[in-house]
């Protein structure tokens, strides 16, 4: 059957695929999380900094580990790490469906981030080196297209899941997909390595985590313990140091963990921080914006997870045509354009009250459904094509460590502000300030990664495809 179906011809397209049903399953466990977000409050009797460790605890352990997970794919092999990184996530997204406590439910969502830090590296870096340069940002819109109808189908599901059985079983589907992604993967996906890695950077994995952990930690508690407290002034400061040494563990390794030279090209610079930037404006925003829906406008779990369709099934529509775009004319000017479609859409959103409905929020969606598109799938494209391929689950690794430690660190950001507008007990009055405040801060964020994408990304990258050679890019001596 493989055989008649796979062919030398076709093989790239179906570990696109396989690659690809890996990914669904993150992609989905990342929007049924917070559709079921009231309903977990409810069940478990938890109060908004566990909810926001939640979601954080996954993006945290997501970030902290990312880098590792590149560095694991390129040396023991990229198909080995996505397969256990399926298992890991599998098993965790069975115990947190178990969970009975809020406790329980943030270590299990801790490692399902680990899990999909070990496979998500492993999918970009596995697009890389199947496909040629001058196809691999249409590969890669097909990548963010796929991811974006798990966040369509995600909602709705979620919402489904939660109002007709339970919250629960919003992690339980997560276990057969799993399966079945792991025989996939072996079937359709060759193997793949860098023959030139040397050695795990214990040292830097080490001080990374310790950093971010830190830095949420701090950010997450600080309305709860005072931000002048010891307790939140020595995590911003051993958040400092870490981050610190990290910094100068790297430029003195042999083998470092993060290859510091890749940040010689300007390009892989600008499409790393704009990752960061859009995910430290939206990520914060999703979770407060499904709190909003449904705590503030009395949308049902379903009605919310419907509601947020319009904005995913443009990222679906737009993606792939802003990959093949990227691949004719660069990604400076999608990159740009995307990010002021951002942070207009948040610059909308500050604007809603109490009486919102569907039709008042479907402005705002459509605008960030076609900005997230423009934004993300170029960034994808232009920091693949500005690494080696040999270096590829590296480069992955750090784009998608940027991207969840936006989201990480903009969770806590948006939940520090929102938590020092709110009542005791909180009102819609007080949320909605904190709501309102919370959202012109993320379009300043998004702005600036506009200004960041026009300033650092070369333009026309896209024409010449030959940023994977360019000798600013080297290895690490």
């Amino acid at each position: 059957m493989r055989a008649r179906l796979v062919t030398p011809e076709n093989k790239q397209w179906w570990t696109l695929a396989a690659v690809s049903f890996g990914l669904f399953m993150i992609m989905l466990d990342n929007t049924v999380v917070n559709v079921a977000l009231p309903s977990i409050q409810r069940d478990l009797g938890v109060g908004l900094s566990e909810l926001e460790w939640i979601v954080s605890g996954y993006a945290l352990s997501f970030a902290a580990l990312m880098l590792i997970g590149g560095k694991l794919a390129d040396a023991y092999g990229r198909r080995l790490l996505f397969v256990i990184g399926i298992a890991v996530f599998t098993a965790a997204s069975l115990a947190c469906g178990l969970s009975t406590s809020g406790e329980m439910l943030i270590a299990a969502r801790v490692a399902q981030g680990a899990g999909a830090a070990l496979m998500n590296p492993a999918t970009l870096s596995i697009i890389a080196a199947t496909f040629p340069p001058r196809q691999r940002g249409t590969a890669i819109g097909i990548w963010a297209g796929v991811s974006a109808l798990a966040l369509a189908i995600g909602p709705l599901v979620g919402g489904l899941l939660t109002d007709n059985a339970s919250w629960h079983w919003i992690f339980f589907v997560n276990v057969p997909v799993g399966l079945v992604g792991i025989a996939a993967s072996f079937l359709l996906i060759d193997e793949s390595r860098d023959p030139t890695h040397q050695r795990l950077d214990i040292p830097g994995l080490a001080t990374s985590a310790v950093g971010l952990f830190a830095l949420t930690y701090g950010l997450i508690e600080a309305n709860s313990y005072g931000w002048g407290s010891a307790r939140i002034v020595g995590s911003f400061v051993l958040a400092a140091v870490s981050l610190a040494s990290f910094v100068v563990l790297e430029r003195r390794q042999r083998a470092p963990m993060l290859d510091l030279t890749l940040f010689r090209n300007r390009t892989y610079v600008g499409a790393n921080l704009v990752v960061l930037l859009v995910a430290l404006a939206m990520f914060g925003v999703f979770f407060f914006v499904s709190l909003y829906m449904q705590n503030v406008l009395g949308f049902s779990a379903v009605q919310a997870g419907a509601a947020f369709l319009p904005m995913t099934l443009l990222i679906i529509v737009v993606a792939p045509w802003a990959g093949r775009l990227s691949d004719r004319w660069g990604s400076r000017g999608l990159m740009t354009a995307g990010m002021l479609l951002v942070a207009g859409q948040l610059l909308y959103f500050s604007r809603l009250d109490a009486d919102a409905t569907f039709w008042t929020l479907l402005p705002g969606l459509l605008l960030g459904g076609v900005g997230m598109a423009m934004t993300m799938t170029p960034s994808a494209a232009a920091a693949t094509r500005a690494v080696p391929v040999e270096k590829a689950g590296v480069g992955a690794a750090v784009l998608n460590a940027f991207r969840q430690v936006g989201g990480s660190v903009g969770i806590a950001l948006m939940g520090a502000i929102m938590a020092s507008q709110l009542a005791t007990p909180p009102t819609v009055e007080s949320f909605m300030s904190g709501f309102e405040r919370a959202l012109l801060v993320a379009a300043g964020i998004a702005l600036t990664g506009a200004f960041v994408a026009a300033w650092l990304i070369r333009p026309h990258e896209g024409r010449r495809g030959k940023e994977s050679t360019e000798p600013v890019v080297v290895e690490a001596a």
